[in-house]
């Protein structure tokens, strides 16, 4: 009859204990060290049709990994990427996706360009300056004239919301004569812009739409509203 439980030397099975520091990097953690070696031992079959089998069982065991991605577009796509990406782009198998390159996979961006770094007026912001651009690339109507007056306003609100205080029509012309290079000149104009009161107005329901909500209904276990103490030291 046999054994069964078979007694194993200690000494040998401490001998073929795998250390994380020995081990292969990881390409994909987020895969784990399983699905890694089967990845590897697919590189290594010799048979091409064993071999595509193969990787379209690891595709399905990776897609099981993320149930939720099933539905999203290209899912399959990027599936197939990362099993050549964790193969090292050893794997010779015929995928329905055109197959990646090392070139293409550490491909660095271009570098972005930043918008100016010392711009004058910090307060009206960059996309001022964006706006100041396209109306001077307009044609003269009313179109640009319309537009014009959007974006003194839009300064004033700005200036406003920095200050705090007040700020006249004529100190905004001049900062949108200044900022346009001369081409939006409105210093002779009877034009009149907002007034202050209602642009504070605008502000003021701007900053209180980020404010938190207080809840007034909050009661205590016993159903009664909760005690506030009052500060009796600023009354007089």
């Amino acid at each position: 009859m046999p054994e069964k439980y078979i007694k194993e030397n200690a000494n040998e099975v401490v001998h073929h204990l795998e250390y994380n520091g020995e081990r292969p990097h990881l390409i994909i953690p987020e895969y784990g060290r399983h699905l890694q070696k089967l990845i590897d031992q697919a590189t290594v079959i010799e048979d091409r049709e064993k071999r595509n089998q193969v990787a379209k069982y690891i595709i399905q065991v990776m897609g099981s990994l993320n149930p939720h991605l099933r539905d999203v577009p290209d899912f399959q796509h990027k599936l197939w990427d990362q099993i050549f990406i964790m193969s090292d782009f050893k794997l010779d198998v015929d995928s329905p996706y055109p197959i990646p390159t090392r070139d293409v996979i550490h491909l660095k961006p271009e570098r972005l360009a930043y918008p100016q770094k010392n711009p004058k007026y910090r307060f009206y912001g960059n996309n001022i300056k964006y706006m100041i651009d396209v109306a001077n690339s307009w044609e003269e109507g009313e179109m640009k004239n319309a537009l014009v007056k959007v974006i003194a306003n839009h300064m004033k609100k700005s200036y406003l919301s920095w200050n705090k205080d007040t700020v006249t029509d004529t100190v905004i012309f001049e900062h949108l004569y200044e900022l346009s290079g001369g081409k939006l000149n409105l210093l002779q104009s009877t034009e009149e812009l907002l007034t202050t009161t209602d642009l504070m107005r605008t502000n003021k329901k701007m900053s209180n739409k980020n404010m938190p909500v207080s809840n007034p209904k909050i009661k205590t276990k016993n159903g009664k509203k909760p005690f506030i103490k009052k500060n009796n030291n600023n009354q007089k």
